[in-house]
C-alpha cells in the first residue's frame, strides 16, 4: 500500500526563505550549470574551466566563487600544466562529494514545500532551476540515475509501467535489460534480476518501489522499505539496493 503524498509546510520564516532564494539564485545562471558539468569527471583549474565554456577567467572565477559558497564545488591545491618555468600550483575545483546528487534532492524537496503568500518569485525560481538541472543532465524522467559503483552516472529510463532492478544473472544472459535495470556482477550485494531486488510500478499514485524479498533490503532516504510494501517515491528521492561498497545506490528523477 502506497504512502500518501505529502505537501511541506513551513511558516513565513524570512531568514529560511532568504537562504533558499539565495541558494536558488546562485543556481540560476546557466553558465554555473555549465561549469557544474564541466568538472563533473575530473577537478579543473579555472583557466581549463574557462576555456571549455569559452568565457573569461574573471567570469569564471565569481562564478565558481558562488559555486564553493554554496557547497556544490570544492577546491584543493593541485599542480598546472608544465611550462618553461616549470610546474606551478594551482587551485584546482571539483565537484563536492555527491553534490549533483545533493541537489536534485534538494530541489525535490523544495518543490514539495508550502511558500507563503507574497513569495512566489522563489517558487518560480525553483522550477527554472529546476529545469535548467535537468536539461544539462539531459534526463527529462522518469528515470533511476546510478550514483554508486563504476558504472555510476548511468541514468536508466523508466519505460515501462512495471521494472524490475537485479543484479546480472549468468544463467539468463538475455534478460539485457532493454526495459529491466540490470546492473554488473560487481554490484554482489544485489539480488539477481531474475528473482529481482525490487520492483518499480506507476500507478495514479504516482511511481512506488516494492522491496522483493531480497537479502541486502531496499531503503529510501535511508529508511528500510519493508519487503512486498509499495513506497511511493518523490522527485530527488535516494534508493538504496541493499547496504555497502557492492550496493546500488540510485537518484529518482520523475516525469516533469
Amino acid at each position: 500500500m502506497a504512502a500518501d503524498k505529502k505537501t511541506v509546510s513551513i511558516s513565513s520564516d524570512p531568514e529560511f526563505l532568504e537562504e533558499l532564494s539565495e541558494y536558488l539564485e546562485v543556481l540560476s545562471n546557466p553558465v554555473r550549470l555549465k561549469i557544474l558539468k564541466v568538472i563533473e569527471r575530473e577537478p579543473k583549474e579555472i583557466t581549463e574551466i574557462a576555456s571549455k565554456i569559452n568565457t573569461s577567467y574573471a567570469n569564471t572565477k565569481k562564478h565558481i566563487d558562488q559555486l564553493v559558497h554554496i557547497g556544490l564545488v570544492q577546491k584543493e591545491a593541485g599542480f598546472g600544466r608544465e611550462t618553461v618555468k616549470g610546474i606551478h600550483p594551482v587551485w584546482k575545483f571539483s565537484l563536492a562529494k555527491g553534490s549533483l546528487e545533493m541537489l536534485i534532492k534538494n530541489l525535490g524537496v523544495f518543490s514539495r514545500v508550502n511558500i507563503p503568500m507574497g513569495y512566489g518569485e522563489i517558487q518560480k525560481k525553483m522550477e527554472a532551476v529546476r529545469a535548467a538541472v535537468l536539461e544539462e543532465s539531459g534526463t527529462t524522467g522518469p528515470a533511476l540515475h546510478l550514483m554508486s559503483g563504476s558504472k555510476a552516472g548511468q541514468t536508466f529510463l523508466l519505460k515501462k509501467d512495471h521494472v524490475a532492478v537485479g543484479r546480472a544473472d549468468p544463467d539468463n544472459p538475455g534478460r539485457a535489460g532493454e526495459t529491466d535495470i540490470v546492473l554488473p556482477d560487481e554490484y554482489g550485494m544485489v539480488t539477481r534480476i531474475t528473482k529481482p531486488h525490487a520492483i518499480l510500478s506507476r500507478s495514479a499514485d504516482g511511481w512506488q518501489i516494492e522491496d522483493r524479498g531480497s537479502s541486502g533490503g531496499t531503503y529510501v532516504n535511508s529508511e528500510v522499505s519493508s519487503p512486498q510494501h509499495r513506497t511511493l517515491l518523490r522527485d530527488g528521492d535516494v534508493i538504496d539496493c541493499a547496504l555497502g561498497e557492492s550496493a546500488a545506490r540510485f537518484l529518482f528523477i520523475a516525469e516533469k
